[in-house]
């Protein structure tokens, strides 16, 4: 008998294991890279190098405008902006001033990638959320590794993924965070479903329109499209 029990178990857990793989095999994977894309952030800035011995930095982009100091040979400045005529705004010796460059200075671009913290932030979320996919739905659950309704669903990945503390249930984890539209939400933004003026379900974005949710004894933890439902309210707690 216990031979029995422990070959049942191991038979649910493979099935579990293939059901998770088949959902993560239709996940889009081109969205995924997207969302992980949108995390780095191309930033351009110009900068100045001095070819000419010394050139004359004035408070305005103007010859005739007083002179502040000297910038000399070899030194490179961060373009602040620039003017008609060749000439650029720097910053020296703790002022701002203007250069002339045509002829004495080469302005070149600068490339450099910069991490959108947020955006990794609501990627780690989402990717926490996913490891639970095809886990069981039980009422009034806390723990995905046990067992969970919607609340305790998204009350449990924010607590661990982001350190926000949830209460459970679905009207009022509503009462928290930011409300934002349809058009605004973004990956660990929660949703919510009612029917009656009341709110019933939550579920968490995920991107590319679709949402993942402790959804009912019968399917468990899945994705579905966001718009399987009406959403009746949409709030953000991690912007």
């Amino acid at each position: 008998m216990r031979s029995g029990k422990i070959q049942n178990r191991l038979i649910k857990a493979a099935a579990l294991l293939c059901f998770s793989a088949g959902i993560a095999a239709m996940a889009p994977q081109d969205s995924q890279a997207a969302v992980r894309q949108a995390e780095v952030q191309m930033r351009s800035s110009y900068m100045v190098t001095i070819e000419a011995p010394a050139i004359d930095v004035h408070t305005k982009a103007s010859e005739s405008a007083a002179k502040q100091g000297q910038v000399r040979r070899g030194q490179t400045y961060e373009v602040l902006s620039s003017q008609d005529g060749g000439w650029v705004k720097i910053r020296t010796g703790g002022r701002e001033g203007y250069i002339k460059t045509t002829g004495k200075a080469t302005v070149v671009e600068k490339t450099c990638e910069t991490v959108d913290q947020d955006a990794r932030k609501r990627r780690q979320v989402v990717e926490y959320a996913l490891q639970f996919l095809g886990g069981e739905y039980v009422y009034g659950g806390t723990d995905p590794n046990s067992g969970v309704d919607c609340s305790g669903f998204t009350r449990y990945v924010l607590s661990k993924a982001a350190s926000i503390d949830l209460p459970h249930s679905s009207s009022g984890q509503a009462r928290f965070g930011e409300v934002v539209s349809e058009e605004e939400m973004q990956p660990g933004d929660l949703l919510f479903y009612g029917a009656g003026g009341g709110i019933n379900h939550v579920a968490m974005y995920i991107g590319d329109g679709r949402v993942v949710h402790a959804s009912t004894e019968k399917t468990g933890i899945k994705t579905s499209p966001y718009d399987y439902r009406e959403p009746v309210k949409i709030i953000s707690l991690l912007s």
